[in-house]
């Protein structure tokens, strides 16, 4: 299967992501050894699992997660296209949480040792999985405030905020035309801590009041300001730009 070279990648033209220069790229392409496609649902790193190597998300949706012994999982965040998955592993004898693809994905695939090369060669790209690492664990804090504090309508008001942001952050169009949204109604609750049935109540209740429609698989914004305020989630939608490996 032809892969796509790190220098034609789609996404490095994207405002989204920050420009590097032509030696971070080559290196980059020099640490990538396969690109790997798979389908949705399928598991991409176990929980416990020692040997799994370094991620980018290509394109499509996955999400970590992590479960208890009878079988109730917690959703710890949703991946989009540019994410960097596995670090966390790196800094522990096993992967403390496992992942998920969502849909079919494409994931760029590099060797376990990237970390230290990059560190190595290119101090200023050491720096950029320093910065992912922390916005990743923003993200988690995030999910950790709505879990602990906000009501199940806020919950929801949150997610659909912030994940209507990140995926119009990778469209040309800003997500005037609404955004993918493969979640299911149990994706949604395994990540907000609710019950299924309340997960739905909430959905129809805040879709009833014009904030938002989930159809044919996009997710639409009716009134983004009344929304952000029933979430006490503010900002002016742009997300800041940032390094991709």
């Amino acid at each position: 299967m032809i892969q796509t070279p790190c220098r034609q990648c789609r996404l490095r033209t994207l405002p989204l992501f920050l420009p590097h220069t032509a030696e971070e790229i080559a290196l980059v392409q020099s640490l990538k050894r396969d690109e790997l496609h798979l389908p949705g649902g399928h598991t991409l790193i176990d929980e416990g699992q020692t040997d799994a190597p370094l991620y980018t998300l290509l394109s499509g949706w996955a999400f970590r997660f992590k479960t208890l012994r009878d079988g109730r999982r917690q959703i710890l965040n949703f991946l989009l296209a540019g994410d960097f998955i596995g670090v966390q592993q790196k800094m522990g004898d096993a992967a403390a949480h496992g992942v998920v693809t969502l849909t079919d994905s494409v994931f760029c695939v590099f060797q376990r040792d990237s970390l230290w090369q990059l560190h190595r060669q290119q101090p200023a790209m050491g720096f950029n999985i320093t910065w992912l690492t922390a916005h990743e664990e923003s993200l988690v804090d995030d999910t950790l405030l709505s879990v602990g504090r906000r009501t199940a309508e806020e919950r929801v008001a949150s997610l659909l905020i912030m994940l209507f942001k990140r995926a119009a952050a990778l469209q040309a169009d800003g997500g005037a035309q609404g955004v993918p949204f493969p979640l299911t109604q149990q994706h949604i609750a395994d990540g907000l801590g609710l019950s299924l049935v309340h997960t739905n109540k909430t959905l129809r209740k805040l879709e009833r009041r014009g904030l938002h429609r989930i159809e044919g698989g996009r997710l639409y914004l009716g009134d983004l300001q009344r929304l952000e305020r029933l979430a006490d989630l503010y900002g002016d939608g742009r997300q800041q730009p940032r390094p991709l490996i």
